[in-house]
């Protein structure tokens, strides 16, 4: 060891050196303040939902006056779900203004040394996210985040650019469905062409956002109304076939506070589409009676609801199984042939069509009891895909192409020609009786939900 030096940190990016400078000066002799050599590593601690004691999981914070050389840690403290997809090789995401700024590069996956373990012997249980990072400039400003941040002000940049463009003023209406309790807009998005005949349209119903912290549900949705508004001609088609009722963020209260999961009244929105008080959910309340006056004139072909997931990689859906052999293998096809569009993110065996009792007020089985026999929760993963060749991490790119593809599955699936959606019926039968043991000529009336879900 060379003279004047020592080993003085026994960790991850310890290094020989004398003892490191306290991480605040002392303010005199009576400043009882204990110092450690050690200012690189910090616990952190999310704040909970809002008028909550839990669902701390979203995070999305920055750190000041930084410096390149030092291996800095990191440990959020008070995670609440037992399992994450940060044990799988996800990371978290980094963005340094100086390399905006300078060279064009926004959010970038980051960390080392990543670990997602129980926090204590506490009850009930806490758990730990811990990562290394090294910062690329001195004096810089950066931010970390859960996910690709996606906040209310973003949505409100996008909607005046679509009132700023004339072109889009003959298919699309931006109105207000209601209001938050906190006053926020909720935006209802109408968005179909003068042509076609317009009173036999069918109508499709899209939302986003329920749970604020899911921010890759509104990279999905931005894509979708991306393709969607565009001259492409499969979207010129998309309008003139049908009617879009979209709600981009159905609670702007959660994600302007930083909530993970509730609205500002304390709870999950997603559980109250069946009992939703006016007052206390109006964004839920407003999308389910406007879906009732749709329905009292109009057939909804689809109903879809876009949300992240924490603890499984890849994108799939949650549908409703009905009762009768035709319904349960058409409320498949959907899906199916939403993995067949996009194979390297879509994993239809991930898919699920059970009705839990505990899901009974989600928005797609409501809207499901309803009379929507296509009724879905998308779920796009925080971490990446799985599938084919790939093994990495969604980029917004990645995100957006789900509305894309969500657009030309709707056009498969409505094709007036039906080889494809006969193909994928096919498919569907001969999975389910090959998960079931079941002959061919064999109805599916007295199969339980619970058997084919095995």
């Amino acid at each position: 060891v060379p003279a004047g030096s020592c080993f003085t940190r026994a960790r991850v990016g310890g290094a020989p050196g004398p003892l490191s400078s306290p991480a605040a000066p002392l303010e005199g002799p009576q400043d009882t303040t204990l110092l450690f050599e050690g200012p690189y590593q910090y616990v952190l601690w999310l704040r909970p939902d809002l008028y909550t004691a839990k669902h701390t999981q979203w995070f999305y914070f920055r750190v000041q006056n930084t410096r390149k050389d030092p291996l800095y840690r990191f440990t959020i403290a008070n995670l609440a779900k037992p399992t994450s997809l940060y044990s799988e090789g996800m990371r978290p995401l980094l963005y340094s203004q100086r390399d905006a700024q300078s060279r064009g590069i926004g959010w970038r996956r980051v960390g080392t040394h990543i670990r997602y373990y129980r926090g204590g012997t506490e009850e009930p249980a806490t758990f730990r996210l811990s990562w290394t990072v090294r910062f690329p400039h001195d004096g810089d400003t950066c931010f970390f985040a859960h996910s690709y941040p996606y906040t209310y002000t973003d949505l409100q940049r996008y909607l005046g650019g679509l009132a700023r463009d004339p072109s889009c003023w003959r298919y699309c209406a931006v109105r207000a469905l209601c209001r938050s309790l906190a006053g926020n807009t909720v935006y209802l998005l109408t968005i179909t062409s003068p042509a076609g005949a317009a009173a036999a349209k069918r109508v499709v119903v899209l939302s986003a956002r329920a749970h604020p912290g899911e921010s890759v549900g509104s990279w999905a949705m931005r894509g979708f109304l991306d393709f969607l508004l565009s001259a492409h001609p499969d979207a010129r088609l998309l309008r003139r076939l049908f009617v879009f009722k979209v709600v981009p963020m159905l609670n702007p209260d959660g994600v302007v506070v930083g909530n993970s999961r509730c609205s500002l009244a304390g709870r999950d929105p997603n559980r109250a589409y069946g009992t939703a008080l006016r007052g206390s959910f109006p964004g839920v309340w407003h999308l389910r009676a406007m879906v009732e006056r749709v329905l009292a004139e109009r057939e909804v072909v689809l109903y879809c609801d876009f949300h992240g997931h924490s603890r499984k990689n890849n994108v799939f859906m949650y549908g409703c199984d009905g009762s009768g052999a035709g319904l349960r293998l058409l409320q498949r096809v959907f899906p199916l042939m939403l993995s067949k569009n996009a194979p390297d993110k879509f994993s239809f065996p991930s898919c699920k069509f059970k009705v839990q009792k505990s899901k009974a007020g989600t928005g797609r089985v409501v809207m499901w009891r309803m009379g929507i026999a296509n009724s879905y929760t998308m779920e796009v993963a925080f971490g990446g895909s799985t599938l084919g060749r790939r093994n990495s991490h969604f980029t917004v790119e990645d995100l957006k192409s789900l509305g894309y593809h969500l657009c030309d599955t709707l056009l498969d699936f409505c094709d007036p020609h039906p080889a494809k959606l006969q193909q994928c019926l096919s498919e569907v039968d001969a999975l389910l009786r090959q998960r079931t043991g079941r002959e061919t000529g064999s109805g599916w009336s007295d199969v339980s939900i619970s058997e084919l879900e095995s």
